[in-house]
């Protein structure tokens, strides 16, 4: 099948033509042609798919079709996305699509400026990208306005959520018009999000091109057991041992990504970050190093796990699990996109087992695990399977008996540990088009 088949105008095939877009993905085939027919959908696809193509070029050309001049301050069409390196991505994708078109399309995100923004807006926008807090800033300011909506698209709903916009997000829906086409694209879609569905989309499209919160088959999947204490350690060790060359490494904190940053860089070896703490245009400029090869290790919060758009990134690295199994899809999502083979590693230390076999049971499989000599654990991570059985309980490190205060040459004392105790975050999901609350 090719695009033109889908139904698609000149101008946007003149365009995926110079992007060498040859053939649709199956997330494309499917929803392409019925979010030209107007019907809301809700559609779920692993990461690296083309989900924003599936959105973006049939909106791009209702839009045109449609014809009409947008209004000051007024937009047509609206992309909520949950983080800036997201809406930036995705409005870089837009641009590419609407090449041939004439239509003004624009992104807006916390971080930067407000003031060129708000002057931008002005002229009125077609279809605008934005993260739901600066959306929010920009509608309370009068600075947009949703009175000519026609479209409302959530690219990773769940992560909004994930990242407490549940409140942001039901404001948002009161602002826009009832009568609207709506669509919910996502890798992986919670019960929340589904929930959410129910309320927002009228009589939508199902499509699920892939098993729910499947990780991407072209992505080679393992982990490596090793104590907490020697992660960074070990990190060091396999990129120069295994010849790494680009590598994105997830770390959970912000502190974290410094630290190994700073390792890296006493190592000579160039690295940067990415975290929440960093001004936009430096996570932008790091992100362009390393797209540019001049830097070979970032470092990021999962505040990258989503919008990291990087051609034949060969590895993903976990030095630390997500907290919520769903982001574990994401980030190595960054890997093995548009058809190419990626590889994923996790390391992995004994308080990580509940979270290990949360993602074990999403992902449906079981990670192989590799030993590094020189690295073993002295405290042991428990087999696991994706069945979310924990198979055995950590043992401390053997120690020998204490005998009149010395170590004595006995039978070494085995005892048994149970892995920390996990406590999970609870969702709050939007009331969805109810009384929006104030802001404290």
């Amino acid at each position: 099948m090719t695009f033109a088949a889908l139904g698609l105008i000149d101008p946007l095939l003149r365009a995926l033509d110079s992007l060498d877009y040859r053939t649709p993905t199956p997330v494309q085939k499917e929803a392409i042609p019925a979010v030209l027919k107007g019907r809301d959908l809700l559609a779920a696809a692993q990461t690296g798919t083309g989900k924003t193509a599936g959105f973006a070029l049939p909106l791009l050309q209702t839009l045109t079709m449609q014809g009409g001049q947008v209004a000051s301050n007024s937009v047509r069409a609206l992309v909520l996305v949950p983080t800036r390196e997201l809406a930036e991505q995705v409005h870089q994708s837009i641009l590419q699509y609407g090449q041939n078109l004439p239509l003004r399309t624009y992104a807006v995100y916390g971080g930067v400026s407000i003031n060129p923004q708000m002057m931008k807006l002005r002229k009125g926008i077609d279809l605008l990208v934005a993260t739901p807090g600066r959306l929010l800033d920009l509608y309370r300011q009068n600075a947009v306005k949703f009175n000519q909506l026609q479209a409302l698209v959530l690219d990773e709903a769940d992560r909004m959520l994930d990242l407490g916009f549940a409140r942001e997000l039901d404001e948002v829906f009161c602002a826009l018009p009832k009568k609207r086409q709506t669509l919910l694209f996502s890798a992986t879609f919670s019960d929340a999000i589904r929930s959410m569905a129910k309320e927002l989309l009228n009589d939508p499209l199902s499509v699920e091109v892939s098993p729910r919160n499947a990780a991407a088959q072209s992505v080679k999947q393992w982990l490596v057991t090793v104590d907490k204490k020697r992660k960074s350690e070990l990190f060091l060790h396999l990129y120069r041992s295994q010849r790494w060359d680009q590598v994105l490494v997830f770390v959970k904190t912000r502190k974290g990504v410094d630290e190994l940053e700073k390792l890296l860089l006493a190592e000579d070896i160039a690295a940067d970050s990415i975290h929440g703490d960093k001004p936009q245009p430096s996570r932008l400029r790091a992100l362009q190093r390393f797209k540019d090869g001049e830097v070979r290790v970032l470092a990021a919060t999962d505040v990258a796990a989503r919008g990291l758009d990087i051609d034949d990134l060969p590895l993903v690295v976990n030095l630390d699990l997500p907290i919520v199994a769903e982001d574990y899809v994401h980030r190595i999502g960054r890997t093995g996109r548009a058809g190419a083979t990626g590889q994923a590693v996790s390391l992995v230390c004994a308080d990580e087992v509940q979270l290990l076999s949360a993602i074990e049971v999403l992902i449906r499989q079981t990670l192989r695990r590799v030993d590094e000599p020189g690295f073993e654990p002295d405290h042991r991570v428990p087999q696991t399977d994706a069945s979310g059985q924990v198979l055995k309980k950590p043992k401390k490190p053997k120690k020998p008996k204490v005998v009149g205060g010395k170590a004595g040459l006995g039978k070494w004392l085995e005892s048994e540990e149970p892995a920390a105790p996990v406590v999970k975050a609870v969702r709050k999901a939007p009331s969805f088009g109810g009384k929006a609350k104030k802001r404290p």
